[in-house]
């Protein structure tokens, strides 16, 4: 049997995007053309790695000929930007979560996609974990009963040094990040429950800043109404709640790359026979409506009910 064409891969942003180099160069029929980044010696390190091309500026990644699918690993504030430059070349697109902080760009990206005929897949690899798919399965097929509520916890955090330096001091920010541990981390947990449960109808939420010097939330509690009736409460703790051992818990990079291979791979998949990724940019916005309902409801006080 002919092996298959490989499909070539650019990256941009290498502080999360060296989780996407590696699971790119893992995965089947992927190829890492070349990877872009502002910062010189990041960009010569993962160069040197992979022995891949390496690009200062992103429209020179752009204009690769060879970069058939853009994984866009920037602040998350910058995502739906450089997506829609990647779209309008006819570039597929690879988004690191969340896809963008605001739910109306991500619906501009997902029409410009849309007429573009180009594929797009969202980062968010809990999804693909396989006890969250059989427990998905048993939910779907209601082999757990009948469901009165969820309850989900993500005591993570994240040193102060974290949102620092010149790679972490849009952390935390309102503008770039959209919020903080909910925004950044949390979201990862929102989006596992709402793909999991159902999609949620309204929200009441509270959050603060307790042991940070950032603009935004360490700490985040919610409670979540679903359209099927069901209610959920969600906590989002921050790094008030330390603990001594180091891991993923407390080390955004201690995270595997296998979760991003196997969506690499599904996203090759999807290219070649012309069907919707695994998980779509379209299945990823209603995290983002949530957490963006959570802030309004902290802020306001009020229950805040989310439009379809």
């Amino acid at each position: 049997m002919a092996k298959q064409r490989e499909i070539g891969f650019g990256v941009v942003g290498l502080g999360m995007g060296k989780h996407h180099a590696l699971a790119i160069t893992n995965a089947r029929s992927a190829r890492l053309v070349a990877v872009c980044d502002v910062d010189e010696e990041r960009l010569k390190q993962v160069m040197a790695q992979y022995g891949c091309r390496g690009y200062g500026e992103y429209r020179e990644l752009l204009a690769d000929e060879e970069v058939e699918v853009v994984a866009i690993c920037t602040p998350s504030g910058m995502h739906v930007d450089m997506a829609l430059e990647a779209v309008a070349l006819g570039k597929h697109l690879i988004v690191e979560k969340p896809v963008d902080i605001r739910v109306d760009k991500i619906e501009r990206l997902i029409e410009a996609g849309r007429n573009a005929g180009v594929k797009m897949q969202a980062i968010f690899q809990s999804r693909t974990v396989p006890l969250h798919r059989r427990m998905k399965e048993a939910i779907s097929e209601g082999r757990l009963g009948k469901l009165i509520g969820v309850h989900a916890t993500l005591p993570w955090y994240r040193k102060q040094t974290y949102y620092e330096g010149p790679h972490g001091s849009w952390k935390g920010t309102w503008a770039m990040d959209g919020g903080g541990s909910l925004m950044n981390q949390g979201v990862h947990t929102v989006d596992l429950v709402q793909w999991l449960v159902g999609r949620v109808r309204s929200v009441m939420g509270a959050f603060g800043v307790y042991a940070h010097e950032i603009e935004t939330e360490d700490t985040s509690v919610a409670v979540l109404k679903f359209e099927n009736g069901e209610q959920k409460m969600l906590r989002l703790y921050g790094p008030k709640e330390q603990v001594e051992s180091e891991g993923v818990s407390s080390d955004p990079m201690a995270v595997g790359a296998s979760g991003h291979q196997g969506e690499v791979e599904d996203l090759v998949e999807a290219i070649r026979t012309d069907r919707d990724p695994y998980i779509s940019i379209e299945s990823a916005k209603h995290a983002v409506e949530i957490v963006q309902a959570i802030y309004e409801s902290g802020r306001t006080g009020r229950e805040v009910s989310i439009a379809h």
